[in-house]
């Protein structure tokens, strides 16, 4: 009588190498993290550690205009990310942008803080217990002027007031910071 032989223990089958599927993912992530150097201010990219060859690519990438051109080049950027270490890239694009949504945030609070401040005399008194280094009085003259361009009728009103106003704002937020 035969016997069978005993069944292998399911973690032998355990492979050392990475799927297919997996490469390929990666290759797409490295692809797409270079696409976003690309985007990136040449002032950034001068100082990032980074392969020859690929700044070489990123170079070449700004330089081609047609749209098929840039589309391979990006592959190329892609397969030259391989030789790269993407942990410095990927926080420098991070960077990037995380320092434009702060100013994009700053611009909304400054237009809000505009907003309130024309709406409401009580805003000007919580302004500069935030603010207290804005001068109180050009404020008030700022918050004047606004108010007086917002009481005319639509055709008639300039929006340099408003304009003015802002932008104090912004500079006594920047300032503060």
């Amino acid at each position: 009588m035969r016997h069978r032989p005993d069944p292998e223990p399911a973690d032998a089958y355990v492979f050392e190498k990475p799927s297919k599927t997996k490469l390929k993912q990666q290759a797409h992530d490295l692809q797409a993290l270079g696409a976003e150097l690309a985007a990136l201010p040449a002032s950034r990219l001068k100082d990032l550690a980074m392969p020859e060859g690929l700044r070489d690519a990123l170079a070449e990438y700004r330089r081609i205009k047609s749209f098929e051109g840039q589309r391979r080049q990006l592959q190329f950027i892609g397969k030259q990310m391989r030789f790269a270490d993407p942990g410095p890239l990927r926080e420098a694009v991070d960077a990037f942008k995380l320092g434009s949504a702060k100013d994009t945030l700053a611009l909304h609070e400054a237009e809000r803080w505009r907003d309130e401040l024309v709406a409401s005399d009580d805003a000007v008194g919580s302004y500069l217990q935030q603010f207290p280094q804005a001068d109180t009085q050009q404020l008030r003259s700022l918050i004047r002027a606004a108010r007086k361009d917002a009481a005319l009728l639509p055709e008639q009103r300039s929006g340099r007031a408003f304009r003015e106003l802002f932008q104090f704002i912004k500079q006594v937020r920047q300032d503060h910071e």
